[in-house]
């Protein structure tokens, strides 16, 4: 719960903190960031793309080194508010995460972004 509140918070140190160094990130559509220091940048632009990004847990289990969450994740992006059904998957070593892996709806997200070409 710690890295979701540092995601909540905008906090990068915190979540650099709390990632190994060999850490990925997976997002949605299966892309992916290797290593804590590039996932830093990562979360950083994120946030500046997507002010007030925020977080919420419904449901959590853990076992043997995974969490599995259940929520929902929101934000603004150009100036619009959205918020989308969202899983998020943790692989966690020695107390820091190594993986951590969304699973997102984010139709209203591509909906913002397609209005730009308009």
């Amino acid at each position: 719960m710690q890295f979701v509140v540092a995601i909540n918070d905008h906090d990068t140190r915190a979540l650099s903190a709390l990632m190994t160094p060999d850490h990925t990130f997976v997002d949605s559509l299966g892309n992916q960031v290797h290593s804590a220091p590039s996932m830093d940048a990562g979360w950083r632009n994120y946030f500046s793309m997507c002010p007030n990004y925020w977080i919420h847990i419904d449901h959590l289990t853990a076992e043997n080194g995974m969490v599995l969450a259940v929520g929902e994740a929101g934000g603004t992006r150009d100036g619009v508010s959205w918020r989308a059904p969202a899983a998020w998957k943790a692989v966690v070593r020695l107390g820091k995460v190594r993986e951590w892996r969304v699973f997102a709806d984010n139709k209203s997200v591509y909906e913002i972004l397609a209005r730009r070409q308009q």
